[in-house]
């Protein structure tokens, strides 16, 4: 697998200066006989054999390592591990003297010397003294060298050491400058990469938490549809079976008192309801429209089931419709009309009414359904029992109009009859 450029930089901060100084020697010792004396050649080995030290020194000492267990690695983004520190300050300056002296015997060990200018910036302390002290070091060095050698010997070679210092230091401090600019920038983007990871890791637990409560929300839904659909059909049981036995069990009791005539006339109409309450709760079974809605509309189906309930009770009824007629829903108009059977239903057996009024309006965007009787009425404040006929009669009504964001309104007061008013939207189920 091929290296990556942290590794090779790191290879390089490791083995270059040997590499370095060992070109620098080969040159140096081709030179020596023209360049240096005895004596200088002398002090050079010492000094060369210095450097050697140096650098084994450097490459032996302790480096930091991580606590157990904390998942941290100090060479990770690091290429010189342990730097900046004294130890790193120390072996720069050292080097550094070592490479002027080197340079001062003879001109070609700045091949050596050169290497501060890779390596000040990752061992000497972050800001801009330590780095441009180290840098001008070098630039001092190399200017010495380019310029004929230390020290300089003439005006001249003074000028021309000058202008190459003024040059090295210049491309010294501003590559290092970009350097470290793009170690800014490096460093902002492992800081925007690190944000986004804990960013995306707060977004997958929060994504796992929604799962959690969508899955919540759906078992929510299906047991609130599961205690829906038992309430619809509770409703529907009693508007369909109960009503009906209770029709059938009022016939079968007139029939008991009745004349042989006016007894047939009861056991017929007994059952006549029997069959429609077993073909209500049929299609109640299979949520089908009542069977008054069929075949007819609204209107028509409330001024057959007042009709028929006046001729079965024989209470006077009459019923009405105003406004203009829009086509409903067909679960609106199951429910209105369930409404007003329930509500007929509760007059014949709890109000002792002698007439009763149906009335249906179609009032610009809802349709109202009106249902009134004369009879002994109730105080409507007061919570109905669940007794022997169920107790579903305003709870199921005000339910019923409730699904379709209705209401229902009750007006009733001891001997003064009742009232009750059902609204519902005519966008409702749309």
């Amino acid at each position: 697998m091929a290296a990556t450029v942290e590794e090779r930089w790191r290879q390089f901060y490791r083995w270059g200066p040997y590499a370095l100084l060992g070109i620098a020697l080969a040159l140096a010792a081709a030179t020596a006989g023209e360049l240096m004396t005895g004596t200088e050649r002398g002090v050079a080995a010492v000094l060369v054999a210095a450097v050697l030290v140096l650098q084994l020194c450097w490459q032996l000492r302790p480096t930091p390592v991580a606590p157990p267990g904390s998942g941290d690695d100090p060479g990770a983004g690091v290429l010189v591990p342990g730097a900046p520190g004294p130890a790193s300050v120390g072996y720069f300056a050292l080097r550094t003297a070592l490479a002027f002296a080197l340079t001062w015997l003879n001109p070609f060990f700045a091949v050596f010397a050169c290497v501060g200018y890779f390596d000040a910036v990752h061992l000497l302390p972050r800001g801009p003294v330590h780095v441009r002290s180290g840098l001008l070091a070098v630039a001092l060095t190399m200017a010495g060298s380019q310029s004929g050698g230390l020290p300089p010997s003439s005006p001249l070679q003074w000028a021309a050491f000058s202008g190459l210092f003024l040059l090295n230091a210049g491309l010294a401090i501003g590559l290092a400058h970009l350097e470290a600019k793009d170690a800014e920038k490096a460093a902002e983007r492992a800081a925007t990469i690190a944000q986004l990871a804990r960013a995306n890791a707060r977004l997958e637990k929060a994504l796992a938490e929604n799962a959690t409560l969508q899955a919540q929300l759906v078992l929510q839904a299906r047991e609130a549809g599961v205690a829906d659909e038992r309430r619809r059909l509770a409703a529907e049981i009693h508007d369909t079976l109960a009503q009906g036995l209770t029709g059938i069990i009022a016939q079968l009791q007139a029939a008991d008192t009745a004349g042989p005539g006016q007894a047939r006339v009861h056991h017929e109409r007994a059952a006549a309801l029997a069959r429609h309450s077993l073909g209500e709760a049929r299609r109640s079974v299979q949520n089908l429209s009542p069977v008054a809605l069929e075949h007819d509309t609204l209107p028509d189906a409330l001024e057959k089931t007042v009709a028929d309930w006046a001729e079965r009770t024989g209470i006077t009824a009459r019923f009405t419709a105003t406004g203009t007629a829009h086509p409903l829903h067909d679960e609106v108009a199951a429910t209105l009309l369930r409404i007003a059977q329930e509500a007929l239903a509760n007059a014949e057996r709890h109000s002792g009414a002698d007439r009763a009024g149906v009335t249906l309006s179609y009032m610009g965007d809802e349709v109202v359904l009106d249902i009134r009787d004369d009879g002994r009425g109730f105080d409507p404040a007061v919570p109905s029992a669940r007794g022997s006929h169920g107790g579903f009669g305003l709870v199921g009504m005000r339910a019923r109009a409730a699904r379709l964001a209705g209401e229902v309104e009750v007006e009733s007061a001891a001997g003064e009859g009742t009232a009750i008013s059902v609204r519902v939207p005519l966008g409702a189920h749309d």
